[in-house]
């Protein structure tokens, strides 16, 4: 199945998910990274791997609707079919979603509904929960509100740090995600047989 990563900044899921592809683990291709950070580190993750890039800056376009619709030229021209949000700091709005409705998944830093939002990390961590996570779910007009695909729990010790929760975090992330995509693509394919 041909996937489209949306990234913000590092792409640390972004190369979790090229390094599941590569070994098989992942049986998708990505087809394209799709960026509205230009210069963000993801762009050289891909450049690494020979993944085409489509980077745009927002403030460039006469608001959301009209850089959704050129993301989806992209997307339409490499035959993308799912969308995978690893680090994509925007809400996705209904240009997108109407094309690719129950086809865009995103991965959270905390167990929604608890924390949606900017710094879940934080959030949970100022909160002193002994117990937050991730979540991966598919997306809809909300803020972290689509329907939870798979959700894993990270104990959040007395002397743990917000950087040692994120590591931890990042680290279950990184196993996960790949996983949980696989298991999305695979129920795909059975609905469509």
């Amino acid at each position: 199945m041909k996937i489209a990563v949306f990234a913000s900044g590092s792409g640390s899921n972004f190369q979790a998910i090229l390094d599941a592809c590569a070994s098989g683990s992942l049986d998708a291709s990505v087809s394209l990274l799709v960026c509205d950070k230009p210069g963000a580190f993801a762009e050289q993750r891909a450049a690494s791997a020979d993944i085409p890039v489509f980077s745009f800056s927002p403030k460039n376009f006469d608001g959301k609707a009209a850089f959704e619709e050129a993301i989806l030229k992209e997307l339409r021209a490499r035959g993308i079919e799912l969308l995978v949000l690893a680090g994509y700091m925007r809400l996705v709005g209904r240009t997108l979603l109407k094309e690719y409705e129950g086809r865009i998944i995103n991965i959270h830093p905390s167990l929604l509904p608890a924390f949606p939002g900017l710094d879940a990390i934080g959030q949970a961590f100022d909160a002193r929960v002994k117990i937050s996570g991730i979540t991966i779910h598919f997306v809809d007009e909300g803020m972290d509100t689509g329907p939870i695909i798979a959700q894993e729990p990270v104990r959040i010790e007395e002397t743990d740090t917000k950087e040692d929760v994120q590591r931890k975090i990042q680290k279950l992330e990184h196993a996960l995600y790949p996983k949980t995509i696989q298991t999305v693509i695979e129920e795909r394919q059975r609905s469509v047989r």
